[in-house]
């Protein structure tokens, strides 16, 4: 399995309704003595206009939002391929989305 990097994002098998879709990669990398986990928030392009969408524009992805309610810890091997990594100035927008959620 090739290494996950935080602010990538990968195509990802989320297991419901046969869904796969870009999640942007959201935790830090495990070390070797971790559990190979990695905490993703999912690509959407079904927008409801809430404060916790973060829209991103990039070559790699339909128009859409990162919906930051609806964060997940899934298995490296769920990941399965990589499209490309969120420019630093998205990836910082979503972090403050995500924080706003978690009262943070």
């Amino acid at each position: 399995m090739p290494r996950i990097e935080r602010g990538e994002v990968w195509l990802v098998d989320l297991g419901y309704a046969a869904k796969i879709r870009p999640c942007l990669i959201l935790s830090i990398s495990p070390s070797d003595t971790d559990r190979a986990l990695t905490t993703i928030i999912p690509h959407t392009t079904q927008a409801r206009g809430t404060r916790f969408e973060v829209a991103s524009s990039t070559s790699f992805l339909s128009r859409g939002v990162f919906d930051v309610q609806n964060p997940t810890t899934i298995a490296h091997a769920k990941s399965l391929k990589k499209p490309g990594t969120l420019p630093q100035d998205q990836l910082k927008q979503v972090e403050v989305a995500v924080r706003l959620w978690l009262g943070l």
